[in-house]
């Protein structure tokens, strides 16, 4: 790695950098991350400029004209994912807002400034790519999808939000309208085409037009299904082989409860096929009875490809949803049992190769999709991950500072803990 004077931190220039290297600034501009710390225990300067990662070298050896942002005492990441969202129907527990209690609102505007808000607070967690299952058909009609797509085009140069058209029925004479409607909402640009198989009368139909609809179209499949049925999960990996490009299901909580030789059957099939499955630690998004997770050690060591996404998020499936991938790993473990490279896998590149997304690694070349932590391990990061610092093409869009102090002590002095040490404090550090 390269190797210059050693850069001297300076606080003011610190300041600068964080009002220059605002949401405004331009994605082309350069931008050095300062003083971060790998997983693998280095730490390093990382130069951002066009959008992707132009160096990576030893702290203090990398120059640019262009802002600097101090890491120090962050872990940098690549930047999280969120594979399964509901943008259409996020903070509506509450009714229409806290001022105004009441039926929740379906005005297209209002499904997208809630879309937007949702998307906002996400990204401020550090998912700096969103794919939102937004419900499609009945009375709505296609007016839901409409609102979604003009947040998304809101949101350009914050984060990414991708669309997935979901209707409830297709098949029969009652889901033919649906069908059709599943159809123009390719051509007004969703990322990918789904729905929920389960609810309609005829499982393997729904799920055979939605893969010939995503065959035409060459776009991918995002399906909702417990998978509590291991016969119907099996017709649908014979049904998604070979796909391109390609198929995922979520959350198969269901999977967990079926006897061991009828998951690990269902689990072979889908990595024979390719399938992709998007648990969900923090709750399903069918309410109460869809609460479980999907038997991730199982899927995984049958070779299915697992990542993890956050549901609901806080409406009436899941009131008090977070949309947090780093919680999200954090469950699984805490829960699953994995390691914390492996849960944070599933939210990040994993999360990324399912939503047909680049790679992303702290390495020149790369895209700058980042994530800065307080803290020195992955495992202290997932446990206690109060500040981040969030960088979408090359530019920090999203930061979050949380400040922890202690009243004064014998203790807290030797330990060299934080202290409030205001003048007029009281013995906790009160007024």
């Amino acid at each position: 790695m390269p190797d210059s004077q050693p850069w001297q931190p300076d606080d003011h220039a610190a300041d600068a950098a964080d009002a220059t290297s605002s949401p405004d600034t331009a994605e082309t501009g350069t931008l050095v991350l300062c003083g971060a710390r790998l997983t693998d225990g280095r730490v390093v300067d990382v130069r951002l400029g066009g959008g992707r990662i132009e160096a990576v070298g030893t702290a203090g050896s990398l120059t640019a004209s262009g802002p600097r942002v101090d890491l120090r005492g962050h872990l940098l990441l690549p930047a999280p994912a969120e594979p399964h969202a509901h943008s259409d129907t996020a903070l509506t527990a509450g009714g229409t807002g806290p001022d105004t209690p009441g039926p929740v609102s379906h005005r297209p505007e209002d499904i997208q400034r809630r879309a937007t808000e949702a998307a906002l607070l996400q990204l401020g967690h550090g998912a700096t790519a969103l794919r939102a299952h937004v419900r499609i058909g009945s009375v709505q009609g296609l007016a839901s999808l409409e609102a979604v797509l003009r947040a998304r085009d809101s949101l350009r140069g914050l984060a990414e939000l991708t669309p997935v058209a979901v209707p409830r029925l297709i098949t029969g004479v009652a889901g033919a309208d649906n069908l059709a409607m599943l159809r123009e909402a390719v051509k007004m640009g969703v990322g990918a085409v789904g729905g929920c198989p389960d609810l309609d009368p005829d499982p393997a139909g729904y799920v055979e037009a939605v893969l010939e609809i995503a065959a035409e179209q060459g776009c991918p499949v995002d399906l909702h299904t417990d998978g509590d049925d291991p016969a119907r999960l099996g017709r649908l990996a014979a049904m998604s082989g070979g796909l391109r490009p390609g198929v995922s299901i979520g959350p198969c909580a269901g999977l967990s409860l079926l006897p061991s030789q009828s998951s690990a059957r269902a689990a072979d099939q889908l990595a024979a096929a390719g399938v992709t499955v998007i648990c969900l630690p923090q709750g399903g998004c069918s309410g109460v009875e869809g609460r479980g997770t999907a038997p991730v050690r199982l899927l995984r060591a049958a070779g299915v490809r697992v990542a993890a996404g956050s549901g609901a998020l806080r409406d009436v499936a899941n009131p008090v949803g977070r949309g947090d991938p780093l919680e999200a790993a954090y469950l699984l473990a805490s829960q699953s049992g994995l390691g914390a490279d492996e849960a944070y896998e599933a939210v990040s590149s994993a999360a990324r190769r399912a939503m047909g997304l680049p790679e992303v690694r702290v390495e020149a070349g790369f895209p700058a999709e980042l994530l800065a932590v307080r803290g020195e391990q992955l495992s202290g990061a997932l446990s206690l991950a109060y500040s981040r610092v969030v960088v979408h093409r090359g530019r920090v869009v999203a930061r979050t500072s949380a400040v922890r102090e202690y009243c004064d002590s014998e203790t807290v002095v030797a330990l060299g803990l934080p202290r409030q040490g205001r003048p007029d404090s009281g013995p906790c550090g009160g007024p």
